[in-house]
């Protein structure tokens, strides 16, 4: 959960730092068995230096900050003497951010990862012209390295190249991973596997894409206005108040959050201050240090006064992650909107961004999070009140099952059971 971008500098004292000699650089793979290690070409000198900056960035940073000081029991200074020898001898950002991901993987925590500078930078660019292929990706836990196609956009060369959604990109050794760059014109090299697995080698070239917009608001039915968020990025509170401003009373408002990976929480405020009467309170987080705060509804919601008394349904499912859940939990717990889908992620944590000496990014978790009514969403989700799964198949031939439930329900078409709790 992005909720504020934290640049910090770190020192390495001197019991920290490690002479930089020659020697021989391993590459560390993860199997079944643990981290198989075998050797590769040794990095250079200025290689290793900044490997090493970036390493005990990161290792400082989760021993000083991360929220809970125990570490959810691992031992820290051991996972330091196992992976800084592995993470110095990297031979170029990939290794060294797998390096980096298999440490913070120790924290069992959705919050905690490392983006290379190259991932960094194309998730700043997210909403500027820039060059792409047209591919949405998410790790592959059954296959690990690899990554699942989420999504194709069209008119991308990922469409014209014929790959679909839920296929897989195989990541082999010295082929093109996420870690590395996108360039306009140069084209990439990359190994798909289908539903049938069966491989598909393809050269696509990326071009300049025009962004897509994270907030869209869909009028096209009768009687409901569907309010799609991709993220609860900077502006959302202020659009959803224009979209919700002058809104008949009889008009159904259905937010989609699905495949929302979270963001600010100040857009977050926001978004429940349209809804929520202010200074209600919808969750407790708890520092690092054990101070507790209250979150409450403090206004916000765009030019809007009051929070709107429209019947609101909302959208999840299971990449719904961060904010995209703390907010349906807490208009469900208001009784204040009908949550349909499937069970979000559960990773609901409150995490703030590191700026790493490389460009790169560290994500971190930095207070705990609670509703309202006392429920710990982290690694249980949001219930929904109706269930509703869209299948793969439904979203290639246009069908939206969630989408169809909500407005049944909000129509009063189908009766609501009794309230589902946030758990």
């Amino acid at each position: 959960m992005f909720f504020r971008r934290l640049v910090t500098r770190l020192t390495v004292s001197a019991a920290m730092s490690l002479a930089l000699v020659a020697a021989p650089s391993f590459a560390a793979t993860a199997t079944d068995d643990g981290l198989t290690v075998a050797a590769v070409t040794p990095p250079s000198r200025e290689r290793m230096r900044m490997n090493q900056r970036v390493f005990d960035s990161v290792w400082s940073e989760v021993r000083t900050q991360y929220y809970d000081p125990q570490l959810h029991g691992v031992d820290w200074n051991a996972a330091r003497r196992t992976y800084r020898p592995l993470a110095l001898n990297a031979a170029d950002d990939r290794a060294l951010y797998r390096v980096l991901d298999d440490m913070l993987n120790l924290l069992d925590d959705d919050h905690a990862g490392a983006a290379s500078p190259a991932v960094a930078r194309r998730q700043d660019g997210l909403r500027h012209r820039r060059a792409a292929i047209g591919l949405t990706l998410r790790p592959d836990p059954e296959h690990p390295g690899d990554y699942r196609i989420e999504t194709v956009r069209r008119g991308s060369p990922a469409e014209a190249a014929g790959v679909s959604e839920g296929w897989r990109l195989h990541v082999a050794d010295g082929g093109w991973s996420p870690e590395q760059e996108v360039v306009e014109g140069r084209p990439l090299s990359l190994v798909f596997v289908d539903d049938d697995d069966r491989r598909h080698a393809l050269d696509l070239t990326p071009v300049i894409m025009e962004p897509q917009p994270a907030f869209v608001a869909d009028r096209s039915r009768p009687g409901v206005v569907v309010l799609r968020v991709d993220g609860f990025e900077p502006g959302l509170g202020s659009w959803m108040g224009a979209e919700l401003a002058d809104l008949p009373g009889d008009t159904d408002v259905v937010i989609d959050l699905r495949g929302n990976p979270g963001g600010r929480l100040m857009e977050a405020e926001a978004v429940l201050s349209c809804f929520l009467p202010r200074d209600q309170v919808w969750a407790t987080r708890t520092l690092r240090s054990g101070r507790q705060i209250e979150l409450s509804a403090a206004g916000g919601c765009g030019t809007l006064d009051t929070p709107v008394p429209n019947d609101v349904a909302v959208l999840v499912d299971g990449d719904s992650r961060s904010a995209a859940e703390l907010t349906p939990a807490a208009l469900q717990e208001a009784r204040r909107a009908v949550v349909i889908g499937e069970r979000t992620a559960g990773a609901v944590l409150i995490s703030q961004d590191t700026r790493l000496p490389d460009g790169g990014r560290l994500t971190l978790s930095r207070s705990d999070f609670v509703t309202s009514g006392g429920v710990r969403l982290e690694k249980r989700g949001v219930t929904p009140d109706v269930e509703a799964v869209v299948t793969r198949q439904d979203r290639l031939e246009g069908r939206d099952p969630a989408l169809d439930a909500a407005i049944s329900v909000l129509s009063g078409e189908t009766a609501l059971a009794d309230p589902a709790p946030a758990l």
